[in-house]
């Protein structure tokens, strides 16, 4: 598709006899938020996995801008502007949020995660860390300890960390998982204030928020994408009711 940021084309993966993803091509435009649905075990995690290299394909491809990264691992692609967020939190549960965001601010800026005593002190990785935390809604949370952090704040916390990190491509793995009706709302109405500045890539169960923040949403079943489109276009989509969202959605 012309003008998009990441493209992959007849992605393929297996474990064993499991065919996890089967032949996928899915593309995501500059500054677009493609949602990627599906019930469980569809293949939806095996597919982020193996955009954000933590897991490489058994044959098809996948550029960024233009450049095929298809044999780079997480790391270098981290490099070239890919930040992921996962299904379970990952931040470290003893450092403050602020020191959790200027961690990845001080990694952004060539630094290993290793020498984190600089971050705690030093202003130039504060600052910017607590205009993130500010962004995202967790300023007035700066000084509390992440495991202290409610699970939603937590998830908002994931993110800033990842938004430090300055991506092109953000690729969300269920953002709102586990979170009450108050924190979903928050986190949605976050990211639905990054559109058009961020790429995103949202893998997501929560229907009302895929349909409030998609531009594009691809539906996966067993391995395959069956159906691409606007948001309007999969709820009227026949066989993505049948395969998915139900007779009645």
């Amino acid at each position: 598709m012309s003008g998009a940021l990441l493209e992959a084309r007849g992605l393929r993966k297996s474990f064993g006899a499991l065919r996890a993803s089967d032949g996928i091509d899915f593309d995501v435009l500059e500054g677009e938020t493609h949602a990627v649905i599906g019930p469980n075990g569809a293949g939806k995690t095996t597919f982020i996995s193996q955009l954000s290299g933590d897991l490489r394909p058994d044959a098809g491809s996948i550029r960024f801008s233009g450049e095929d990264v298809t044999a780079l691992r997480a790391p270098a692609r981290s490099r070239m502007g890919f930040a992921r967020s996962f299904q379970i939190t990952s931040i470290y549960r003893e450092f403050t949020a602020l020191e959790n965001v200027a961690l990845a601010v001080q990694a952004h800026a060539g630094h290993s995660f290793r020498f984190w005593k600089p971050a705690r002190s030093e202003r130039a990785l504060r600052d910017p860390a607590r205009a993130i935390l500010d962004e995202v809604g967790l300023g007035a949370r700066a000084e509390v300890i992440a495991a202290n952090l409610a699970h939603g704040e937590q998830r908002q916390l994931e993110v800033a960390m990842a938004l430090a990190t300055k991506p092109r491509l953000l690729l969300l793995d269920e953002p709102v998982a586990g979170m009450g009706n108050d924190e979903t709302q928050r986190m949605v109405t976050f990211l639905a204030s990054l559109k058009g500045r961020q790429t995103i890539i949202l893998v997501e169960h929560d229907m009302d928020a895929v349909f409030s923040l998609a531009d594009r949403i691809s539906v996966l079943v067993y391995g395959r994408i069956i159906a691409t489109g606007s948001p309007q276009e999969i709820r009227v989509n026949a066989e993505v009711r049948r395969a998915y969202l139900g007779e009645d959605a």
